[in-house]
């Protein structure tokens, strides 16, 4: 118990004597100074952690130098296993995140879902955190929540120069998560061409399968609802120049057009007509596409003559 004691009381210490010094800092960092001074009485070890986390929040860089001169951890966790390296990374603080990598934080260390501080600055999409863990040396491929990847997570966000970053360093972009999908699937449901064109120059087969025999022409055609459906164009046009197969079915028998015209995506389903899409083709349970929109004007374009 010795050795906590002797923590706590130079932790308390160092930031009373430090307090005028912090002067300058902005209100956030101020207030937990402050609040810190206020416990100073009955501090924990568990407190001391949650100053650092606070400070690291708010990009506090002089109240957690302080923090970690006098003793508070790099490997300290929050309630979800994450360390201080992964709240820097989320939140876009590059200098608070090379601050805490100078300290020896380590790099790859994951929360109880499996998340890096790499994954988290994806998944928040902080491109210069990102680069900058990738550049330190962190692990590329370690999965986040349900096998996801970071360049999956890059892949759905759009940001190809994250992506690029990533396959630079040896990321894998075959890798399906716990669902099945793999980072072409996550930028075709987000109509984020720019990856999805940098995929396939990677040799990505267009007319692969993926679960519930769904190809990468139906994820494009039937993309997220806030997918803007102009960019959904431009990658199903895309995924066609690159040699999908216009109509092949899924496990239920639809076509690229079925659920294009299910989504009430009617400019998708105009560009897969004009490329040869067969309207009059049925599905398992015996419905054309026609049959699946609730669009009158789509209806009319599908209509058998």
């Amino acid at each position: 118990m010795y050795r906590p004691l002797v923590l706590l009381c130079s932790v308390v210490t160092a930031l009373s004597a430090a307090s005028l010094a912090g002067a300058s800092e902005s209100e956030p960092c101020r207030e937990t100074r402050l609040r810190l001074e206020t416990i100073k009485s009955q501090i924990s070890a568990i407190e001391v952690s949650l100053t650092l986390f606070s400070a690291v929040d708010k990009n506090c860089l002089e109240l957690v130098t302080e923090l970690l001169d006098h003793g508070a951890s790099v490997d300290a966790r929050d309630r979800l296993g994450a360390r201080p390296l992964s709240h820097a990374a989320r939140f876009g603080h590059v200098q608070m995140v090379d601050l805490l990598l100078a300290r020896g934080a380590p790099r790859d260390a994951r929360n109880l879902a499996g998340a890096t501080a790499l994954f988290s600055a994806v998944e928040a999409d902080r491109t210069e955190v990102a680069r900058l863990l990738i550049d330190r040396g962190a692990d590329v491929n370690l999965a986040g929540r349900s096998g996801i990847t970071p360049v999956a997570a890059a892949a759905y966000k759009g940001n190809d120069t994250v992506v690029e970053a990533l396959l630079a360093h040896g990321a894998d972009y075959r890798t399906a998560d716990a669902t099945g999908k793999p980072p072409i699937i996550y930028a075709a449901a987000a109509a984020r061409l720019d990856v999805v064109t940098r995929l396939l120059a990677r040799k990505v087969d267009a007319n692969a399968r993926y679960p519930n025999d769904l190809t990468l022409l139906m994820w494009a055609s039937g993309p997220d609802e806030q997918a803007p459906e102009t960019e959904a164009i431009k990658v199903v046009a895309h995924v066609l120049d690159a040699g999908a197969h216009i109509d092949d079915r899924d496990a239920r028998g639809r076509t690229a057009l079925m659920i294009a015209a299910e989504g009430g995506r009617s400019e998708i389903a105009k560009v897969l007509l004009a490329r040869g899409a067969d309207p009059a083709l049925k599905d398992k349970a015996g419905k054309r596409a026609v049959d699946l929109t609730v669009l009158t004007s789509l209806r009319e374009r599908l209509a058998p003559p």
